[in-house]
């Protein structure tokens, strides 16, 4: 008997199919497994080393072209075989499109399956997938990476604002990076020798935000051992950048109304207000003219806030900015790692471009950051994470749920005979039924 060469899952719905495929396959020396649906399938592919994903389109329940998307995804190292009984030139194009890298028609001959077979785990020994060398001129403007109409958008106004103290309001989801905007507009202008203090409003417990901003004089309230500057202080002739400032309380949002107004403040348990010279720049990440509506907002500092009104687009509306912010983080976490020449395939870089990104630029970040901790020189889609990819498990579930019970117990059937290698005589065991019922059910 010839030693088993690879390893072939072969996935149709057919048993009888399945059973002339096995033999033909094991004949000439490759090892099988079998599955009757999509989901069996996947949990082979999951927990088997396989060379090659035979699998017919027509199945109930899940398409098999779905397993063939998610496997390309998953799994992309396994070509995958087509077949169909139902031949077309859009079918034939819409498999290829989905991944796979080969089409049979059934009726075929065991010689065109086998001619089919060889070729595709030929080409799989000998070729190796292209290394795409990072290319192309990074677009930047103070850090801010882009070449969009969005980021020109973005960089023009930055470019007007940057060097005069009026207030601005960043606007944009999280992780889109305000605050790597706001010290845009300080350090590309004329004020970028002075102070830039960045304030988390969000992140400071409301009963000490007021004291970290403003300054507590000695003894002004218990715990007050010593007078202390505030933020606006350390700002003073520079830029005080708040962000998440839906978060202040009313007594902030009082004191920082004067402070737009007058351009003074008055320490905590002080008389006497002082002059600063401060540039406010403001962000929030939720809409603070529906929190005006609400009464959750001073409506006098909303406006006070926003004489300039700068929003920064999520990446789902830049998604031509992928490429070149990938490539940058991919340079930038090469060098931190010291892992020089990593490069990325043009399919991970489709996932990327694909993906909705909630988290927006934060989330490609820590994309990238893993997925070069995770390869070998290369950001293929296997290091980068599942959600990326296509999934099937809703569809999976709910397809299962309209199964009859004749097809529930056939697949039982058929995932017993699986496990057991054919072993027909186990099987019946395990299913707790005689060789002759087994052969029965089987026909």
């Amino acid at each position: 008997m010839k030693p088993y060469k690879e390893s072939i899952l072969i996935v149709d719905d057919s048993y009888d199919l399945l059973e002339v495929l096995q033999r033909q396959l094991q004949a000439n020396g490759y090892h099988t497994y079998q599955a009757s649906n999509v989901v069996d399938a996947i949990d082979v592919l999951k927990g088997s080393h396989v060379d090659l994903l035979i699998t017919d389109m027509q199945m109930p329940g899940i398409h098999g072209l779905q397993l063939v998307k998610y496997a390309a995804e998953h799994f992309p190292k396994i070509p995958r075989l087509v077949i169909t009984g139902f031949p077309s030139v859009s079918g034939a194009i819409e498999a290829v499109k989905s991944g796979a890298v080969d089409y049979l028609v059934k009726p075929f001959t065991q010689g065109e399956l086998l001619q089919a077979v060889d070729t595709v785990l030929h080409t799989r020994r000998i070729t190796k997938q292209a290394n795409p060398k990072m290319s192309g001129t990074v677009s930047s403007y103070a850090g801010i990476i882009g070449v969009s109409d969005a980021f020109q958008k973005l960089i023009e106004v930055i470019g007007r604002v940057k060097d005069n103290r009026a207030t601005v309001l960043v606007q944009g989801e999280s992780g889109t990076g305000k605050e790597l905007v706001a010290r845009a507009i300080h350090y590309s202008g004329s004020f970028s020798k002075a102070p830039f203090i960045a304030v988390n409003c969000g992140a400071i417990p409301e009963n000490l935000l007021e004291s970290e901003l403003f300054g507590f004089l000695k003894g002004s309230f218990t715990g007050a051992n010593e007078t202390r500057a505030g933020f606006f202080q350390a700002a003073d002739g520079g830029t005080i950048f708040l962000d998440e400032i839906g978060n202040a309380s009313s007594a902030v949002q009082s004191r920082l109304l004067r402070v737009l107004q007058e351009k003074e403040i008055t320490m905590i348990g002080a008389v006497r207000p002082q002059k600063i010279n401060v540039r406010v720049i403001a962000a929030t990440n939720v809409d603070l003219y529906g929190m005006v509506q609400n009464g959750t907002f001073r409506e006098d500092l909303y406006y006070r806030l926003n004489v300039v009104n700068l929003r920064i687009p999520p990446l789902r509306e830049r998604m031509e900015d992928i490429p070149i912010l990938a490539r940058a983080f991919i340079q930038k976490f090469s060098r931190e790692f010291q892992r020089d020449g990593i490069t990325i395939t043009e399919k991970a870089m489709e996932l990327l471009m694909r993906h909705s990104w909630p988290g927006n630029i934060r989330e490609l970040e820590n994309v990238i950051q893993r997925a070069i901790i995770m390869c070998d020189g290369e950001i293929s889609i296997e290091v980068l994470p599942d959600f990326l990819k296509y999934q099937i498990s809703n569809e999976t579930e709910n397809s299962q749920e309209l199964l009859s019970l004749q097809e529930v117990e056939r697949n039982h059937i058929m995932r017993v005979l699986r496990a057991v290698g054919n072993n027909k005589t186990k099987a019946a065991e395990i299913l707790q039924i005689d060789r002759k019922t087994l052969r029965q059910k089987i026909q």
